[in-house]
């Protein structure tokens, strides 16, 4: 056990230096800009220091993990890197408290993209590209964690999605550092086209980067309050729209298609199931807005339908528009969309669309031993036959979504929100979106004003959503550490 706590906070101690490390880029930032502060020079010293502080005391020849202590490592990682990445904040002239700042910093290292900052175009430059650098690293960090350690943890189905070769958690380190410098390479390349792409069509070089950074990690922090609609420029949406859905795609599958097999976003049953769920939740909307926005042309209707469904269906969360003021409809349609996710193994949250697959073949086995009760349906998903605990561990994985969804929608409620705002914002938490509904945390509002508990609860919610529920909450239970 004392080997393998070393070995956790010998991890947690690399992860600091390098978040340290990328606390320099900022510094140069305020550099570049004039900015007469020594913000993330001490917010560097202080975590590379602390960071080689664990790696030295933690040292030893053979790293391993075992079970425990690979979940211990899950969820220590994110919650360290949400506290030490909230120093930026903390001691800058944006006058945030500690809640505040840890809010900012958790939200952007798990990609949710809720903000507490008021106003966005007036802030720091350091600080934007800040915000940018936490959602990257976390949007591969959590591809790195889905491919390598989650499948061998079993949660909710995610075995389905198993490496060959890292079938054991003692596996879990070497090939890690093989898969990761793979992801990174693919992921960097991304964020660059991403980038190019939004120079050519309008942006200037700091808004390009800094949102290239956040529309790969599908996060949606932007550099202006008014976010991707600031910029007025149907060419910029478009490019959002498809680096969102490459960001979307599970990675898993970029490494398959690197490696020879050229057909993989053909035949991969979760790609084609999320594009059929594009297609049919923009045509639902465009057909909506159609008869809402007469005045649109159909081109204009198809563009708006299409950025904002991409946009909250990845957990994005970029606006060019508040959706809030279309009705009803567009309402509970989104917060449909917040539930569903994107595809396993990307840089998006949510229950995501094998889960939703799975449960839609359950249903119609169970449908058919109704019509057939001596008749025998195996459950198969891309071509791999599903046994029942499997399908039991994702039926539970939903249920425990809800559940907590619910705890926290009552939570907010208890803190005084009112009814939209606590069920939108406990849905955009644990799903990792961004905005909510209405008007104080809707599309033109944020999370500032927010009572301090209301703030902690969606900070939780967002490190659950983020780590897939279990891998945080099995370690509150006493027995699991006594096996």
């Amino acid at each position: 056990m004392i080997n393998n706590n070393k070995t956790v906070f010998f991890a947690i101690g690399t992860l600091l230096i390098i978040l340290g490390v990328f606390m320099l880029i900022p510094f140069f930032i305020q550099f570049i800009y004039n900015e007469k502060s020594n913000t993330f020079l001490s917010s560097a010293f202080i975590t590379v220091f602390i960071g080689i502080l664990l790696v030295l005391t933690n040292l030893e020849e053979n790293r391993k993990l075992n079970l425990q202590q690979a979940f211990l490592l899950t969820t220590l990682s994110w919650l360290s890197i949400a506290v030490f990445g909230s120093l930026p904040f903390l001691i800058s002239n944006l006058d945030l408290t500690i809640t505040d700042a840890f809010f900012e910093s958790m939200s952007g290292i798990t990609t949710t993209g809720s903000t507490i900052i008021i106003d966005l175009d007036n802030t720091s430059k350091s600080i934007l590209i800040w915000r940018s650098i936490l959602q990257w690293l976390g949007g591969i960090g959590v591809i790195v964690m889905a491919i390598t350690i989650l499948p061998l943890l079993n949660i909710g189905g995610m075995q389905l999605f198993k490496m060959e070769g890292a079938d054991t958690t003692e596996k879990i380190l070497p090939k890690t550092r093989e898969i990761t410098l793979i992801i990174f390479m693919i992921y960097l390349v991304l964020t660059l086209a991403c980038g190019i792409a939004y120079w050519i069509f309008g942006m200037n070089i700091f808004d390009s980067v800094a949102h290239a950074m956040t529309t790969i990690a599908t996060g949606g922090f932007s550099t202006y309050s008014d976010s991707i609609g600031h910029f007025k420029n149907p060419k910029i949406e478009v490019v959002s729209i498809i680096f969102i859905i490459l960001g979307s795609l599970p990675f898993i599958a970029y490494i398959k298609f690197v490696k020879g097999d050229k057909k993989i976003f053909f035949k991969d049953v979760q790609i084609r199931g999320l594009i059929y769920i594009f297609i049919f939740s923009i045509l639902l909307m465009f057909l909506y807005l159609i008869i809402d926005k007469p005045n649109y042309s159909l081109l204009e209707n198809l563009r708006i339908s299409t950025f904002n469904v991409v946009s909250i269906l990845s957990g994005t969360g970029y606006v060019t528009d508040d959706f809030s003021l279309w009705g009803k409809f567009p309402l509970i349609f989104f917060l449909f969309l917040m539930f569903i996710g994107g595809c396993a193994g990307s840089t998006t949250c949510g229950i995501k669309i094998f889960r939703i697959q799975l449960l839609w073949l359950f249903i119609l086995n169970q449908i058919k031993k109704l019509v057939f009760p001596h008749g025998v349906f195996p459950i198969k998903y891309n071509n791999e036959k599903i046994s029942n605990p499997f399908i039991y561990s994702v039926i539970t994985f939903v249920f425990l979504y809800f559940f907590i969804f619910f705890i926290l929608a009552a939570l907010l409620s208890l803190d005084g929100l009112d009814f939209v705002s606590a069920i939108s914002g406990s849905a955009t938490a644990i799903s990792n979106v961004g905005p909510g509904l209405g008007n104080l945390i809707g599309p033109n509002g944020n999370f500032s004003d927010l009572p301090n508990l209301s703030k902690l609860s969606l900070s939780f919610g967002m490190l659950l959503g983020r780590l897939e529920l279990f891998a945080v909450l099995v370690l509150f239970f006493p027995s699991f550490w006594k096996n």
